[in-house]
């Protein structure tokens, strides 16, 4: 059984609940229309290699630490025709696992790992399912300007979301973006009772990959 994988790599999380922490990152390859026009890692969508579920714990087991970040493009595209199978197999392990995902494929029954959620607001509507909503552990939004911040304030009230669960970071894929959306972001999550997150790996690297 293979999966379908972009990279992996290690690092520190740059964004959400773990900001900061070092993690191994499994980025596997694939989306779902609609795709994201801001999307920063748009080579997920089509750069990708088959491994086999060994030949990954083998890459994985050569990094330190116990924290694995698995994302994409869309994971759970994958989870029926692998990637339950390297889940257990990480968890077996010994690994913390967490997920980020869109929830655009759904959100099946996870054990042994944390959920981040990014639901999509794309051509005028968000793409999310209830289910998905329900299963996640945390929501981590991207926001452009205010119009966007009041569109994800407009989200979280209607789904009844927990603002302590809700991560709000700035759209851009570059430095020079983030900082130019950074404040924006502040006083919104400031006044709203929102965890504001920057992009850590963006601000230290720009667009460099695997970092």
């Amino acid at each position: 059984m293979k999966l379908v994988i972009t990279e992996i790599f290690h690092s520190l999380q740059g964004e959400g609940p773990m900001l900061g922490t070092p993690s191994i990152f499994i980025r596997l390859g694939g989306c779902i229309e609609p795709l994201c026009p801001w999307c920063d890692t748009p080579y997920a969508w089509h750069e990708f290699r088959e491994m086999g579920i060994d030949e990954i714990l083998l890459e994985v087991g050569r990094y330190p630490g116990r924290d694995v970040v698995i994302t994409g493009g869309e994971p759970f595209l994958q989870w029926e025709s692998g990637l339950k199978g390297l889940h257990d197999a990480l968890v077996n392990r010994g690994y913390r696992l967490c997920y980020e995902t869109s929830g655009k494929a759904g959100i099946p029954e996870v054990q042994g790992a944390a959920i981040v959620l990014s639901p999509k607001h794309i051509d005028g509507s968000w793409h999310c399912s209830a289910q998905a909503l329900q299963r996640a552990d945390c929501y981590k939004f991207v926001a452009d300007d205010l119009p966007s911040l009041r569109e994800i304030d407009a989200f979280v009230r209607v789904h009844a979301l927990d603002a302590e669960r809700v991560f709000i970071m700035p759209m851009g894929a570059t430095r020079e973006e983030q900082l130019q959306r950074m404040e924006t972001v502040f006083a919104f999550c400031r006044d709203h009772g929102y965890h504001m997150t920057p992009r850590l790996h963006v601000l230290v690297f720009g667009q460099r990959r695997g970092v």
